[in-house]
């Protein structure tokens, strides 16, 4: 019986909530809420897909997420230059990917997304990638809103999303 594959995980404290930071190799694969709703799904996926077990310790990419993430929570970076790792099927790596488009402090609709991934028709499955999105504040989910300016569904809550695009002047 081999040895599993290890994500490495490890707590970090922001201003609006406690997230899991995971590393897989030399990638990010985690920035989840652990409030979220979707925490046991993101998680279980991600040890299905990667074949992995978690272990608690740190990395040297989740030392530069964190390092990363003070300067986000202190307004002084508003892109990142992590590798990331998108475990998920084709169709969800591709509305992630599209949420690195999304420049700091603006929004876009579920529907603006689905038409820029030439998918017009598919606006509720974005909905559902964007709220499976295992690498949140990384991959902007929190900056898709309703086409109406509502603010919808975050993993983190309404609130943790409001914040973020207050941080953002987004909102």
């Amino acid at each position: 019986m081999g040895e599993k594959n290890i994500i490495i995980v490890r707590k970090y404290h922001s201003p609006c909530g406690e997230l899991t930071l995971g590393s897989f190799g030399e990638e990010l694969c985690l920035c989840d809420w652990q409030s979220g709703r979707h925490r046991s799904r993101t998680i279980g996926r991600l040890q299905r897909m990667l074949d992995t077990e978690l272990e608690d310790g740190n990395s040297r990419v989740i030392d530069m997420a964190a390092s990363q993430l003070d300067e986000y929570f202190a307004g002084a970076r508003r892109t990142f230059d992590i590798p990331l790792l998108f475990s998920g099927t084709e169709f969800q790596r591709t509305v992630w990917h599209e949420l690195l488009k999304i420049p700091y402090g603006t929004t876009v609709s579920y529907g603006t997304i689905a038409r820029n991934i030439a998918m017009p028709k598919a606006v509720r499955a974005v909905a559902n990638a964007n709220g499976a999105n295992p690498i949140s504040i990384f991959a902007p989910c929190h900056r898709v809103i309703g086409s109406d300016n509502s603010l919808t569904g975050y993993g983190g809550g309404l609130e943790v999303k409001e914040f973020l695009l207050r941080l953002e002047n987004a909102f």
